[in-house]
């Protein structure tokens, strides 16, 4: 038997309703909380709640924890920053961890051209500041993102983002000039084709449809995106859709802006996503992974766009230096125990065990993902497609009682991101859970 999962009480046990309870008179309401999991500690790919629980880590801190909980060369990075100091902006003044972390970050970031970075605290930092970088250097202050996409919660960030309603409800208006596009979510079309004889029906109605019917291109800065879409659902496009982008975008001089904030630093077996598709964007924005954990957020662009003035664009703590001393450590992490190659093995293996498990249960729709960025989308039957929500979120409620940590996204996909540390026991553990719970749900919702 593995020695992970250890349920000792039924979640939540009764130290983490107390907390749970603190929580709900004193935090905001706005908060998404997927289930009632206390955190006390972390080590590598196990959690421990409050009250003794350890669960296999199947969410990484919603992919903020590539190298796994409190990996010892980070955190002993941490340490030794800490004695010397913890904050000196910045924006206003010199130190030597920012120049480090940009210099590491320029090596695997895409494309061997010169690049500019400027640092910020969060993803939707990082997204604000494309913006504003695209905007100042072009003179242009259209944008066109995708139906879908998730780029953060600050008011640019939000008007960018269309894939849940209550995340833009009673916000309006918000940024003026951005159009959204259909992104290539092959299961859904949303023209009803299908690969590949659709012939990137998706790619021609961004040109025939919107560029020449009544978005100016010459008004237009740049498209944004994901290359996988996160919480829209882990929406992987087929293999040559962003050439083509990429093709349309060089067309009428557009840039083209990657969000990697969920899917960089390794997730997928490549060190951003955008690599799977041979394609260099112009600007790169990385977060979450970035730094173990620790607020960071990178804009990496050729340096030629960051040609903006001193004074038009800073953050007082973007690039504290705990933070970037522990995302250096992360990327010699992930080169040193070949983490790329980690997440592509595990990766492949429970692909081909969940796409085994799709042919048996009628409530997988479709299993996709690239590495250890997986998606298993419910749906109430196959032929119709109807969205499984409620299989979704009971999958997941039995997967966390019985001690895998893991969360939903998009209307009905559960979402597997485990630590690129994660052995083949540990999945082999993982899955067995996983695949009781889907047989379990099926069968309740067909009695």
């Amino acid at each position: 038997m593995p020695d992970y999962p250890k349920i000792v009480v039924r979640p939540p046990g009764p130290k983490a309703r107390a907390l749970v309870k603190r929580d709900s008179d004193t935090i905001s309401q706005s908060y998404t909380r997927y289930y009632p999991l206390v955190i006390d500690s972390g080590n590598n790919c196990i959690v421990k709640d409050v009250d003794g629980n350890e669960y296999i880590d199947f969410n990484a801190g919603v992919a903020c924890l590539n190298v796994g909980h409190r990996h010892p060369k980070v955190v002993k990075a941490i340490k030794s920053q800490c004695d010397k100091f913890l904050h000196y902006a910045n924006t206003d003044f010199y130190y030597e961890q920012t120049v480090n972390l940009a210099e590491k970050l320029f090596q695997i970031t895409p494309g061997a051209f010169k690049k500019r970075v400027h640092f910020a605290n969060s993803g939707a930092e990082a997204i604000e500041t494309a913006i504003k970088l695209a905007k100042w250097h072009t003179r242009r202050h259209q944008f066109i993102a995708f139906i879908g996409a998730f780029h953060g919660r600050t008011c640019g960030a939000t008007t960018l983002t269309a894939s849940k309603p209550i995340q833009k409800r009673h916000y309006f208006p918000l940024l003026p000039g951005i159009t959204h596009v259909p992104y290539p979510y092959c299961y859904r079309c949303p023209f009803g084709l299908s690969y590949p004889e659709c012939g990137y029906r998706c790619i021609d109605f961004i040109d025939e449809q919107v560029l020449q019917k009544y978005v100016p291109p010459e008004e237009v800065a740049g498209f944004i995106f994901e290359p996988i879409q996160g919480e829209g659902g882990y929406v992987v496009p087929p293999p040559e859709y962003f050439q083509r982008l990429k093709k349309l975008a060089d067309k009428y001089g557009l840039m083209l802006i990657a969000d990697e904030i969920q899917s960089g630093m390794g997730r997928t077996g490549k060190w951003f996503a955008i690599e799977h598709w041979k394609t260099e964007p112009d600007i790169v924005c990385a977060a979450k992974s970035l730094a173990s954990g620790l607020p960071l957020s990178a804009t990496v662009a050729r340096a030629r766009l960051m040609d903006w003035e001193t004074g038009s664009h800073a953050s007082t703590f973007g690039g504290n230096p705990l933070a970037c001393a522990a995302a250096v450590n992360v990327i010699d992490v992930i080169r040193e125990e070949k983490l790329l190659e980690n997440a592509e093995k595990q990766g492949s293996y429970i692909m081909k065990w969940l796409r085994d498990l799709k042919q048996e249960q009628e409530i997988v729709g479709d299993v996709r993902g690239k590495g250890l960025m997986i998606g298993v989308e419910f749906v109430e039957d196959k032929e119709t497609k109807k969205a499984g929500a409620d299989q979704a979120r009971e999958v997941m409620l039995r997967c966390w009682r019985r001690g895998v940590a893991i969360i939903t996204c998009g209307a009905s996909t559960l979402r597997l991101i485990p630590p690129l540390t994660i052995t083949r026991e540990l999945v082999d553990a993982s899955l067995e859970i996983i695949g009781d719970a889907i047989k379990e749900v099926e069968k309740e919702h067909s009695a």
